[in-house]
């Protein structure tokens, strides 16, 4: 019963520990499945033909949307360094709301823009029809930088507080993002997106670090409790008279 007792408290600080290693194991399988189902509507969404928006697209649509674009009303979204002409430039995402004859306005996602542009903006005057994507809105998260909504800079996609410090109460709920299959004409601005960016999919290597952490635990326990529960003559190899 000593020996036993010896073992108790580090027994149930390690099957505290498993418990807490096999859920956060468990969790990043959950997150795989939600991950795949993800690119798997995007890739659907890249082979399908663009569709005249109606109501409220599934995410990842392809539409097209037709409108009027309001760049006096410009937000910015996001933060990004990229090589251009002149050099590696941090520059962010340019939204502009597209004013349409029938419905809310739509805020699309033109493209990267640096901040210091040695050029004009490329203009789009009158009524243009806009291919992209529909992507969903998105809250800030605990480590998501602070919006400005003075300034209009955000750095979470979310529709209703952009569109509102664009002085439109009312936007659709969710980003196009502009797409162009051609590449980026360097020194031309914005630089829409050639194909939908796809989150990155690392859950299946966390879930084999957590479960592969739950199992040297355990083998650790296992062995240390072993020993522990040997007698002391056992231990150290004396034999009593």
């Amino acid at each position: 019963m000593p020996a036993v007792r010896r073992i108790a408290g580090p027994g149930i600080a390690t099957a505290l520990m498993l418990v807490i290693l096999l859920g956060l194991g468990t969790w990043q399988v959950q997150r795989l499945a939600w991950k795949r189902g993800i690119l798997a509507q995007i890739s659907v969404a890249e082979q399908a033909p663009a569709v005249p928006l109606a109501g409220d697209p599934p995410p990842f649509t392809k539409l097209a949307v037709t409108g009027e674009l309001l760049p006096d009303r410009a937000a910015m979204y996001g933060s990004e360094v990229r090589d251009t002409p002149t050099g590696p430039q941090l520059g962010a995402q340019l939204i502009e709301p597209l004013m349409r004859d029938k419905g809310d306005p739509v805020l699309v996602e033109l493209g990267w823009v640096p901040s210091n542009r040695p050029a004009p903006l490329q203009a789009r005057p009158g009524e243009i029809t806009v291919q992209g994507y529909a992507r969903p809105a998105e809250k800030p998260g605990w480590f998501t930088p602070a919006d400005d909504p003075v300034t209009r800079r955000f750095y979470a996609p979310d529709p209703a507080a952009i569109g509102a410090s664009m002085g439109l109460p009312h936007v659709a709920p969710f980003l196009l993002v502009a797409i162009d299959p051609q590449p980026p004409v360097p020194g031309r601005f914005p630089q829409p997106a050639t194909t939908l960016p796809r989150p990155p999919n690392n859950h299946l290597e966390y879930a084999i670090t957590w479960y592969g952490l739950a199992l040297i635990l355990l083998v650790i326990f296992i062995v240390w409790s072993r020993k522990a529960l040997q007698p002391p003559e056992s231990a150290s190899g004396v034999t009593a008279t």
